[in-house]
């Protein structure tokens, strides 16, 4: 590699920016000692400061060692162009190579708009299968927390309601004791009675 001499400098990009109003511009901005030269290509092909095509102009400024080059694009140039610029002098170079993206970003509204409608439409198809799934599972826990409540029930009315479902199995006739308290059995209803004599 081979220094340059003292007071020299190889080119080298300082800035660089693009903007899209009605016309496409970019801009490569370069510093190097002798004042850099700036080339543009636009697909692999050299655009001239010249040239008679007027779908693009190039426009360069120079203040000391200093140089700003602007390409000015006139028609819409497709998704996925590929732009190039150049800052060279005896001592270097310098390149910046620029891809150009869809001008509708990532706020496409109809797109956005279709992303959405299918985002509803799916997490509704998932919400549904979910539910489907789990439907049995509810079942049973319900079955489950009813039996747990009628065995709590049972419990805490304790040996009468046994003694009366015993009785109930093994007699159909209504059955009057002779002492002061009395069971009465009534269809499949427990009833107690009370006599004083």
């Amino acid at each position: 590699m081979v220094l340059p001499r003292q007071g020299l400098a190889p080119a080298r990009l300082i800035d660089s920016f693009c903007s899209l109003e009605k016309i496409l511009r970019c801009t490569c901005c370069f510093n190097g000692i002798p004042t850099p030269s700036v080339r543009w290509w636009i697909e692999g092909d050299i655009v001239g400061v010249d040239s008679p095509d007027d779908s693009y102009q190039v426009t360069s400024t120079i203040l000391g060692p200093w140089i700003n080059s602007t390409i000015s694009l006139t028609q819409q140039p497709e998704i996925g162009t590929h732009l190039l610029c150049e800052g060279k002098n005896h001592h270097g170079n310098h390149l910046l190579s620029i891809v150009l993206m869809s001008n509708k970003g990532s706020w496409d509204k109809e797109a956005f708009i279709r992303g959405l409608f299918q985002g509803f439409l799916y997490g509704a198809i998932a919400v549904t299968l979910l539910f489907l799934f789990l439907i049995p599972f509810i079942v049973k826990y319900i079955r489950m927390m009813q039996a747990n409540e009628i065995a709590t029930i049972k419990e805490e009315r304790g040996p009468e309601v046994k003694e009366c479902q015993e009785s109930e199995m093994s007699l159909k006739k209504p059955i009057v004791t002779p002492s002061s308290e009395s069971q009465v059995l009534v269809g499949s209803h427990c009833v107690w009675n009370i006599v004083s004599r």
